[in-house]
């Protein structure tokens, strides 16, 4: 049995924070998982779709203890493998799918709050306009829903 990925990394008040378009098939991942699991967890959730800098005001008003970003990231994976990373990781690197980077988002949360942040990142496979979430992603988003209903975290 798979151990629940975000067992160790949620302490406190959780804010978790989906990034992308999900009219560019996996580049979707983050809001699209955002809106399975809205609701049924204890935890804040933010459909930040592609102006993530537009949520500023409402993260740090939430005052959270852990921030989760769930975004699409180019990682040299295979299409829907993942990865829990640190800030430190993406702004290294920048490599998100997404043509303005949410590089400075990051950095300026990160900043302004004492939380942990990490990023959930799902490697994608199609991210052009128009395109399906791939099968692969579309498994690991179902997946990892699972596992964050499962958890349940309060």
């Amino acid at each position: 049995m798979q151990r629940n990925p975000f067992l160790d990394i949620f302490k406190g008040k959780v804010v978790i924070i989906g990034i992308g378009n999900p009219m560019k098939g996996d580049d979707g991942f983050g809001s699209v998982f955002i809106e399975k699991i809205k609701g049924k967890i204890k935890a804040i959730c933010i459909n930040a779709g592609t102006s993530p800098e537009n949520f500023i005001g409402s993260v740090l008003k939430e005052n959270p203890d852990t921030i989760l970003f769930v975004d699409a990231v180019h990682m040299d994976i295979k299409p829907g493998q993942y990865k829990i990373l640190k800030p430190s990781d993406i702004l290294k690197s920048g490599f998100t799918t997404h043509d303005l980077s949410p590089r400075m988002f990051i950095e300026y949360i990160k900043n302004e709050t004492k939380a942990d942040i990490y990023i959930l990142g799902v490697q994608p496979q199609n991210i052009a306009f128009g395109d399906e979430m791939s099968y692969n992603v579309k498994m690991t988003l179902e997946n990892l829903t699972k596992l964050m209903k499962e958890l349940n975290y309060a």
